[in-house]
């Protein structure tokens, strides 16, 4: 996204570990019913306007971009944040939505009498819990002490009693069941395979309390002069420390009585959010291989867990039941199974086929259309159109031209909803919907962020393209009439509400459970390009993870562990630490350049777009070479390419072109650079 202003930043230390003299106190006990932390709003001091003041890049809504082209942008809020609060239309409007969509999806049963779901039993929900977040062998008999203490050794200290509580509740229900319960954790980490794996505990130590103190001296939102004065309200989104270790310092300091006065009434205007520039780059989710992607859910379900302990979120899994398939080949089916058939036709998709000529057809007819997504369409037309595109859609025998942009708009809610399982999960659903009662923007936020990483890809890729064209809608408000809170609330029924799980939206005050609801709606529109990135403490979880595992195999046979040290390490070129300048060898997988290679001298200020452009210099400079193509004014363009971080403590990384390289040569010295094409994805994923 475009119109984005560039800072430079200082940066948090990302390093976040959990210490060993902390992980020998992780511990198997009888769960404890001693008082919990409530949530409480925490107190933002003024922004120190410090020498050292970081520089920013604000995420901001592509409404956000078309304002900031006048000169006035920055005094004048955007007409959905001008509608603090939906209005009576709005609120009239989602019931109606949610009325449309009982009678329409043929249930009634909104208290959940009837569900394609159902609530885990007595302990297996510990259990599923464990064994999602990877941590399924500390109730196994049969593991090795290594594998249980890999993924244990990245944990911060409120992430580990996350998962203690788990395994307490675990073994209570084993208990009841007249079961064994499992090995003692203490055991697992007195073993001298998982000491030599875990971090030094003076140095994590040190690090953690740095990290810690960062976020609690950082500038949390402008003081309230500045406000009167006219100047957005901003929010400051640091990544580098857990976001349960920021709920801990948050809850703290909303208990001192000095922060009172600084309290922020929260108006339903939403701030700009801006966000540290780490020197990494930004990962977004879609530049991770699979396999490290899975090791990022797993953590972010550890840190959601213990996030959602401290705000005393309750949130019950549901698992969905099996279903009988429709015969349909569009609506009512799995979103994986469609995808998978879409796939065969074109391999590259990434979402499905007829999501995307919907979605493109909209775009085209129905963004400028007033009152598109509240308007009901024909509902004759409506089940004609569907009839017909069930049966002609992959014929391509279907006239878009004929059809109302209100009857398309209508359909695409149909679609949604219909789904045998909820877009956004059955396990999750719950999740999602308790945002709402989260008092403080910033921990939503961290909470939404996390749920988008724990999404099936299928779903997660829906979701995204969904909600850039609702964005795309409230970008042409002054034509179609529908602001943000307009389109969020039309659009909330029909992700939070579903046949196959029970849900609380529509009970209490109709006002304000609409409100609410309507809320997350707006927050996943606004915010979704900061909540499809993958945060830096997550990031370096992962590395540290990756080094454990790589690690791992030096202690099955103690008496050759030494030997097999000495030889992985005289392997590998260890770099040199004193170097700061160090030479690096690029890889090159371009076309008929696969075996090419370049020489890159890397100092503190290269970065990532630095060796792109000198890699099109070198190589891609004239058409003749058949890598560029020759245009009719002149111009020449490329292939897109990419630089890719390849092995190390990483998968596959694709690099932000901000990364500075010398920090990510520090990071992963044993990393490959590769330049590669990027990935043809489907509607910009």
């Amino acid at each position: 996204m475009g119109g984005r202003e560039e800072l430079m930043v200082t940066r948090h230390d990302p390093t976040m570990q959990f210490s060993r003299t902390r992980l020998n106190r992780f511990r198997l006990r009888p769960k404890q019913t001693g008082r919990r932390l409530k949530p409480a709003t925490h107190i933002k001091k003024p922004r120190d306007p410090s020498p050292t003041e970081m520089n920013v890049e604000p995420w901001a809504s592509p409404q956000d971009q078309a304002a900031a082209e006048h000169t006035h942008a920055a005094h004048t809020p955007s007409s959905q944040d001008q509608e603090q609060h939906p209005d009576k239309l709005c609120l009239d409007s989602f019931w109606s939505e949610v009325e449309t969509i009982r009678q329409g999806s043929g249930y009634t049963d909104v208290d959940g009498t009837r569900r394609d779901s159902r609530q885990s039993e007595e302990g297996e929900q510990e259990e599923q819990w464990l064994a999602d977040a990877g941590l399924s062998t500390l109730i196994s008999e049969d593991s090795e002490d290594v594998d249980k203490a890999v993924l244990l050794s990245t944990l911060t200290r409120t992430q580990a009693e996350a998962v203690q509580r788990r395994l307490d509740s675990y073994t209570l229900s084993l208990r009841k069941r007249n079961k064994p319960p499992p090995r003692d954790v203490r055991d697992i980490f007195h073993s001298p395979i998982a000491q030599t794996l875990l971090p030094e505990s003076q140095d994590s130590e040190d690090l953690a309390q740095n990290s810690m103190a960062s976020v609690a001296k950082t500038p949390l939102s402008v003081t309230p002069e500045q406000q009167q004065r006219g100047a957005p309200k901003e929010e400051i989104f640091i990544t580098d420390v857990a976001y349960c270790e920021q709920a801990v310092i948050f809850l703290k300091q909303a208990k001192l009585p000095q922060n009172n006065s600084h309290r922020r009434k929260e108006d339903g205007t939403l701030p700009r959010v801006i966000c540290p520039q780490c020197r990494l780059g930004v990962t977004r989710i879609q530049d991770l291989s699979h396999t490290d992607m899975k090791k990022v859910r797993q953590l972010a379900l550890i840190d959601m867990t213990a996030l959602c302990d401290l705000l005393e979120l309750e949130v019950k899994r549901h698992k969905t039941c099996k279903r009988k398939i429709p015969e349909s080949v569009l609506f009512g089916v799995p979103l994986a199974a469609l995808l998978e058939n879409d796939q065969k036709l074109k391999p590259s998709t990434m979402t499905p086929l007829f999501l995307q000529a919907l979605l493109s057809f909209l775009e085209k007819k129905g963004v400028d259309s007033e009152g598109i997504l509240r308007v009901p369409g024909s509902q004759s037309r409506i089940k004609l159109l569907q009839q017909n595109l069930e049966s002609n859609f992959y014929s391509g025998a279907v006239s878009w031209d004929e059809i109302s942009p209100n009857d398309a708009a209508a359909l695409l809610k149909k679609f949604i909803r219909e789904l045998p399982s909820p877009l956004l999960t059955a396990e999750h659903l719950n999740t999602f919907s308790a945002v709402r009662d989260i008092s403080e923007l910033k921990q939503k936020l961290h909470m939404l962020n996390l749920l988008i990483l724990l999404l099936p890809e299928p779903n997660r890729n829906t979701l995204k393209v969904l909600l850039e064209f609702l964005s795309k809608v409230v970008s042409r408000e002054k034509k179609n009439r529908m602001n943000l809170w307009a389109v969020a609330t039309i659009m909330a029924p029909n992700l939070f509400l579903h046949k196959a799980v029970p849900s609380r939206l529509t009970e209490g005050a109709e006002k304000g459970q609409a409100e609410k609801a309507a809320d997350i709606m707006r927050l996943l529109i606004r915010y979704q390009d900061l909540l499809w990135t993958v945060p830096n403490f997550l990031m370096s979880q992962v590395r540290k993870l990756n080094e454990n595992s790589n690690r791992r195999y030096q202690f099955y046979d103690r008496r050759i562990k030494n030997l097999l040290r000495k030889i992985h390490t005289d392997s590998r070129d260890k770099p040199d630490k004193n170097t700061s300048e160090p030479c690096r060898t690029v890889k090159i997988q371009v076309g008929d350049l696969v075996s090419s290679t370049m020489e890159v001298q890397v100092n503190v200020s290269s970065r990532a777009s630095d060796l792109l452009a000198q890699f099109q210099r070198q190589f891609m400079s004239t058409p003749e070479n058949g890598k560029g193509k020759l245009r009719r004014n002149g111009s020449i363009t490329y292939p897109e390419c990419a630089i890719y971080e390849v092995g190390g403590n990483i998968g596959e990384h694709c690099l932000d072109p901000d990364t500075h390289l010398l920090d990510l040569y520090n990071s992963n010295p044993g990393g490959e650079w590769v330049i590669k094409l990027k990935p043809n994805g489907s509607r910009g994923l």
